[in-house]
């Protein structure tokens, strides 16, 4: 249980680095062990391939500007 609480915990440390949001510190130990450990490299590697293929393939609907409105309404009532 201890391994995948550790599994885990990388994969959020992966997901903070890739989105800038991993403090300095956490972020030099978890490229020291990226450098050191080619599993883990390659992880991160197919996530930041898969964030680009979902940036790139997939298209969101524009929103109305009457829906846009009528979110704010209810937000500034």
């Amino acid at each position: 249980m201890e391994s995948l609480k550790n599994n885990q915990e990388l994969v959020n440390q992966m997901n903070l680095l890739i989105d800038n949001e991993l403090p300095k510190e956490a972020e030099r130990e978890l490229l020291d062990e990226i450098k050191s450990n080619p599993a883990i490299r390659e992880l991160l590697n197919r996530e930041r391939s898969f964030r680009e293929f979902i940036k790139s393939r997939i298209h969101r609907r524009k929103v109305s500007p009457d829906v846009i409105n009528n979110v704010k309404e209810i937000f500034h009532a």
